[in-house]
C-alpha cells in the first residue's frame, strides 16, 4: 500500500527541472528575436555613425534654434547637397582658424541678397519670412547692401542676427561675405542634447525652390529602439516561461491535493 501511494504522489513532469523554460519553439523564436534585436541595434548606431557626427555649439549665435552648449547631430553632405534655409557646418579660414562654424544658408550662387525690406530679408527680390528668428526680431538688425552671390558659392547668417559674426561681418573680404560650398562638411538635422528632435526646414525658401529633404536620422532611431525592444523581448522570454512554469506546477500542485 506505501509503495502504491508513493507511485501515485510522484511529480507528473518527472526530470531533474534543469530543462530550459518554455518548449523549444519559444526557445528557438527567443533566440531569433535576440539575434535580430541585436543586428538591428547595432546595425542603427552603426550607420548613423558613418553617416553623421556630433558637433557642440559654441556661441548663440544660431538661437532660439540651437542654443549655447547645445549637442547637434549633422549629416555628413556634400557641398553642392546644400540649399537654401539649409543649417551647415563649415570650415573657413578666413573666418575662424581651427574650428567648425554653424550657419544658416539663406543664398546660393547665383542669388542676389540684400537686408532689409519692410524688415524682411530679400533674396533676389523676394521677401522671405524667416520663422525661426527668435520672436519679435527683425532681420533688419543687421541690415546690409546687395550682394550678389558668386557661382559655387554660399552666403550664411545666424539666427541670432544681434550678434552673430556670418557673412554680414565679412563684406569687406574678396568674396563679399560668401564662402565656398566645398567648405561644407555636414548639414545640421537634430539638436541630440537636449533632445529638442529634428529641425524643421524653413517653408519661407519655397518661393526660391526646393528644400532640401531630412536625412535619414528617424529611421536609424526607428532601427535602434526596435533593436532594444527585440532584445529585451527575447531575453526576458526565460524567466517569463520559468515563472509561468511554476505558477502552472503549483496549481496542478493544489488540485492533486
Amino acid at each position: 500500500m506505501g509503495g502504491e501511494s508513493a507511485t501515485r504522489t510522484a511529480p507528473h513532469g518527472g526530470g531533474t527541472g534543469k530543462a530550459p523554460a518554455g518548449g523549444k519553439t519559444g526557445q528557438r523564436l527567443s533566440g531569433l528575436a535576440v539575434a535580430l534585436g541585436l543586428l538591428l541595434f547595432l546595425g542603427g548606431f552603426a550607420w548613423a555613425a558613418v553617416d553623421y557626427r556630433p558637433y557642440t555649439v559654441p556661441t548663440s549665435s544660431m538661437a532660439p534654434t540651437i542654443n549655447i552648449g547645445d549637442r547637434v547631430l549633422a549629416q555628413r553632405v556634400d557641398g553642392s547637397e546644400v540649399r537654401r534655409g539649409d543649417v551647415v557646418v563649415f570650415e573657413d579660414k578666413t573666418w575662424v582658424t581651427g574650428s567648425s562654424v554653424v550657419k544658416r544658408v539663406v543664398a546660393v550662387g547665383g542669388d542676389t541678397v540684400a537686408c532689409c525690406t519692410d524688415g524682411k530679408l530679400t533674396v533676389n527680390g523676394k521677401k522671405i519670412d524667416e520663422s525661426y528668428l527668435p520672436e519679435g526680431s527683425l532681420a533688419e538688425l543687421t541690415g546690409f547692401p546687395t550682394v550678389k552671390v558668386p557661382e559655387g558659392r554660399l552666403f550664411l547668417l545666424g539666427d541670432e542676427r544681434r550678434g552673430s559674426l556670418d557673412s554680414t561681418a565679412h563684406l569687406t573680404d574678396a568674396a563679399s561675405g560668401t564662402v565656398a560650398r566645398g567648405t561644407v562638411k555636414a548639414r545640421v538635422d537634430a539638436v541630440a542634447w537636449p533632445m529638442n528632435g529634428m529641425l524643421s526646414r524653413p517653408d519661407g525658401f519655397k518661393v526660391l525652390g526646393a528644400l532640401s529633404q531630412p536625412g535619414p536620422l528617424p529611421t536609424m532611431i526607428a532601427l535602434v529602439i526596435a533593436g532594444a525592444v527585440l532584445v529585451l523581448g527575447g531575453a526576458a522570454y526565460g524567466p517569463v516561461a520559468k515563472l509561468a512554469g511554476r505558477s502552472r506546477g503549483r496549481t496542478e500542485s493544489a488540485g492533486a491535493r
